[in-house]
């Protein structure tokens, strides 16, 4: 009896030792599969976001930047170019009738006394080369007449005037028919027919017209000296 005792009570120690034991493995199991399946979550969270933003915004951003300041060019260009080649051919036409913008007494028809009339005295008379200049400072105009009252030259310092330069000049009127240099001054001189001559006045310093002439050359040698 007392031997199927023991037995007895050896048996249920050892199953509660291997139920103990049973336990613990499933305890560290548990632990084991949650510490590894943790970080795969994070690492998918963590790395999920930055794939969408910055890829994103510089596609949005790069073409607005790089598209606006070439249309611009592209239109500023054109237009300036188009403003000085009707300029200049307006120049041209005007040159032919012996005047210059603005002013209705033209070059070989026109008397100074006729000016003096409508404008008044000039500012400043003086003789000068071949004939004598009236200049009118607040019309940025000046008159060269002989000693008969004829008109032969008509000269403008007109602000308009004075942004051309000698390339778009060229661009537009073709290479002048002569060059000639007065101290700082270029002059470069068109013909713009048998009677009239347009001039434009480019000082070195400044690279830009500082004013223009329409030149009757046959007048300025008729001084009526006597």
């Amino acid at each position: 009896m007392p031997v199927q005792i023991k037995l007895i009570a050896g048996s249920i120690l050892l199953a509660g030792m291997i139920g103990l034991a049973g336990c613990s493995s499933n305890n560290e199991a548990g632990n084991s599969e949650s510490q590894a399946t943790a970080p795969t979550e994070t690492a998918v969270t963590a790395t999920s976001e930055p794939e969408v933003s910055p890829s994103s915004t510089p596609a949005e951003t790069v073409p607005a930047a790089t598209s606006s300041p070439t249309e611009t060019d592209k239109d500023s260009t054109g237009s300036n170019s188009q403003n000085s080649d009707k300029q200049l051919k307006e120049l041209l036409e005007l040159a032919k009738k012996g005047k210059v913008p603005g002013v209705k007494y033209a070059a070989h028809t026109g008397l100074i006394d006729e000016v003096e009339a409508d404008w008044g005295k000039p500012d400043q008379q003086e003789s000068a080369g071949k004939g004598i200049y009236a200049t009118y400072t607040d019309k940025h105009v000046v008159f060269g007449f002989n000693k008969g009252s004829l008109i032969f030259d008509v000269r403008s310092s007109d602000s308009a005037l004075q942004k051309l330069t000698l390339k778009q000049i060229e661009a537009t009127l073709g290479k002048p028919d002569a060059t000639k240099v007065n101290g700082d001054d270029k002059i470069y001189t068109y013909q713009a027919n048998d009677q009239y001559q347009l001039k434009f006045i480019i000082p070195s310093s400044t690279g830009t017209v500082d004013h223009i002439s329409v030149f009757s050359e046959q007048d300025s040698f008729n001084n009526m000296a006597g």
